[in-house]
């Protein structure tokens, strides 16, 4: 019984996976195009997503681009390029299902690009196991979004209420 329900799960799981592949072609498409812009031009792009949002386009469709535009950040700030698996994780992120990952293989990168995307529209919070982890992550991760134009606070447990105020009012907590 238990093998046939593995081998369930796992065939519904790739056939989830596959489903993805024609969109992470569209983000390796537009990250050929985003390496060739300058600083300024990279970071205009979270204005120019924001723009496209007001105008009715939805998370979805610049979903492609506004990652590969991350995928950059991250290798210009921090000298991470999120692999295709990762990207891949970020799309099951953004979609709100559960990507499951062990340690070492980039969660806390894979993150940030749904993070950066659905913070275009609203505010995000990231939740982490504890307080170390949060605040290696807000600092490791935080030059990617600051560079995209995006505010970052952190959460501990024994942050004051006035700064609680404070990180609650930035893009990404």
């Amino acid at each position: 019984m238990a093998q046939a329900l593995t081998k369930i799960f796992r065939e519904s799981n790739e056939r989830k996976l596959r489903k993805l592949l024609p969109i992470l072609a569209e983000v390796n498409r537009f990250s050929e195009k985003v390496k060739r812009l300058s600083d300024a031009e990279l970071r205009a792009k979270t204005a120019e997503f924001k723009e496209r949002l007001a105008r009715g386009e939805t998370t979805d469709q610049i979903l492609p681009e506004a990652f590969a535009v991350v995928r950059e950040a991250a290798k210009r700030t921090i000298g991470l390029y999120p692999f295709d698996v990762q990207v891949l994780g970020g799309i099951v992120l953004h979609q709100r299902r559960i990507a499951e990952m062990k340690t070492g293989e980039g969660k806390t990168l894979v993150a940030t690009m749904p993070a950066y995307l659905n913070a275009l529209v609203g505010k995000v919070h990231i939740v982490t196991v504890n307080d170390y982890l949060a605040k290696r992550d807000r600092y490791w991760m935080g030059p990617v979004y600051e560079f995209l134009g995006l505010s970052v606070g952190l959460l501990q447990e024994n942050t004051p209420p006035e700064e609680r105020k404070k990180a609650y009012q930035c893009d990404i907590v």
